[in-house]
């Protein structure tokens, strides 16, 4: 099996399916399935739909640790 590239369990959901789009706040979907379980038959991963994580907070540095 292909290994995909936030690894192959990623759980279902809208913001990043395919089929979805946003309008507003609200997430509509294109094929006008609906969910059972929380889950849709046509959930396709789209990773260009995935917002990163924010950037860790940088440690802080004095003046000491830059001297010999």
């Amino acid at each position: 099996m292909k290994k995909q590239l936030f690894g192959n369990s990623i759980a279902q959901s809208c913001v990043y399916c395919e089929h979805s789009a946003t309008e507003g706040s609200s997430q509509l979907c294109t094929v006008h399935k609906t969910l059972k379980n929380g889950k849709c038959k046509k959930f396709k991963y789209n990773p260009i739909m995935r917002e990163p994580k924010g950037m860790a907070p940088l440690k802080s540095f004095s003046k000491d640790d830059f001297s010999l």
